[in-house]
């Protein structure tokens, strides 16, 4: 096969990769519904700063960890089976929501379901892999990654979606989800030259753990994605804690904080196919860590402590969109969901441990301080390691050996 017959773009490809990031976007609103309530179930329910941490960050620790299996199952099934299936299964957990609020407890129960929304991550990132050719991966997984603006969704609809009626946003959820899963399962079809593999998915998993790149883009992940989802739960909160704000104005505030950086992570792939990813990392680790340390002082909210949050944004979304484009470099195709189960795992388990810490330190201290500056240690720490693998050359998918580089 020539170099320039390799690279081309089959048929179908770009209506396969929207319906994917579609469907995660979807899903990704209903993963995001229970974070812009936060401040309403703390009240309601009578929880401590803890219990609402706990409450936000359940969904993100179950649709982390369901990525695994998703990813797996993606690679025997294929996302035309996984994409509709999870889209489905969500509705039921919306549905839950109108009638969970008043006990803890069960709120708990339907945040532990509703982590089935943030699992097709791990079915649509092998989708679109197979669908493009290893030079416009990059790109093509951040439009993917784009679906996470689900989460802005939810946010940008409590307040008026909540005028109309209490449950209106989740019955308007769960009939979204199922159009689009009678649309999914009618239009998607698998990449061509997909492959099933023979192998066990212990086999499979343990030979993906094995992957030389598969941990420290699961740690790389941990920092950016985790970032943008810890953020993307937590923010809510933090700006009513922090300066005052109503839930509404600090609803739409947050939602603006998820568009920056989805809008940011396809030009971060983009640009890492083309000058490195380490480059476009280390960039966007540097920036992080002196927002974050900046934001640690509480500075005020106009135009710092925006500008601030803003370009953290942008650093996180763009970094997440440069790690998967290496991740489509150096995975070989048939390993690619397995990986993607892994590092989408650890990315949101990135997410998951942050909230916990915002909220354990601000009801020990009133303050964020500690929790920032934390965050500024971790991205200072993901910059030194991706600046020591700037001009490192991976070995690339074949059987087209693009110049694809970590430079």
């Amino acid at each position: 096969m020539s170099a320039a017959a390799a690279e081309r773009v089959p048929r179908g490809a770009y209506v396969n990769l929207i319906l994917a990031a579609l469907g995660f976007l979807l899903t990704a609103w209903a993963w995001g519904l229970i974070s812009p309530l936060s401040a309403f179930y703390q009240q309601h329910l009578g929880l401590s700063s803890v219990q609402q941490s706990v409450l936000v960050a359940v969904p993100v620790l179950v649709g982390s960890l369901g990525r695994i299996p998703v990813g797996a199952l993606t690679d025997v099934l294929g996302a035309r089976v996984m994409l509709p299936a999870i889209a489905f299964l969500t509705i039921i957990p919306v549905l839950l929501l109108t009638v969970a609020g008043d006990s803890y407890p069960a709120m708990l129960a339907v945040g532990f379901l509703l982590g089935i929304g943030g699992t097709p991550f791990a079915a649509a990132i092998p989708h679109g892999n197979g669908w493009f050719p290893p030079s416009r991966r990059g790109f093509a997984l951040g439009v993917i990654g784009m679906g996470m603006g689900g989460t802005a969704i939810a946010a940008l609809l409590t307040k008026p979606m909540r005028e109309i009626g209490p449950n209106a946003q989740f019955y308007l959820c769960a009939v979204v989800l199922a159009v689009y899963g009678v649309v999914a399962w009618l239009v998607l079809r698998e990449p061509p030259g997909r492959t099933v593999p023979a192998e066990p998915f212990a086999h499979r998993f343990t030979e993906a753990a094995r992957q030389p790149m598969t941990w420290p883009l699961s740690a790389l992940y941990a920092v950016t994605f985790g970032g943008y989802v810890s953020f993307a739960v937590y923010l809510v909160t933090y700006l009513q804690s922090q300066y005052g704000l109503e839930q509404g104005d600090a609803s739409l505030k947050a939602a603006g904080f998820t568009l920056v950086a989805v809008v940011f992570r396809p030009p971060g792939g983009w640009l890492a196919d083309r000058v490195g990813g380490a480059k476009v990392l280390s960039l966007c680790l540097a920036v992080l860590a002196v927002m974050a340390a900046w934001q640690s002082f509480a500075p005020p909210l106009y135009p710092w402590a925006t500008i601030t949050f803003l370009i953290m944004a942008a650093m996180l979304g763009a970094g997440a969109g440069a790690v998967f484009s290496l991740l489509a470099q150096v995975v070989p195709r048939p390993k690619v969901g397995a990986v993607t189960g892994i590092v989408g795992a650890m990315g949101g388990l990135g997410g998951f441990v942050p909230p916990l810490v915002m909220g354990a330190v601000y009801g020990a201290t009133g303050r964020y301080t500690i929790g920032l500056l934390l965050l500024a240690l971790v991205a200072l720490a993901a910059l030194a390691y991706t600046w020591t693998q700037r001009n490192r050359r991976p070995p690339v998918d074949a059987p087209v050996r693009a110049k694809l580089n970590m430079r």
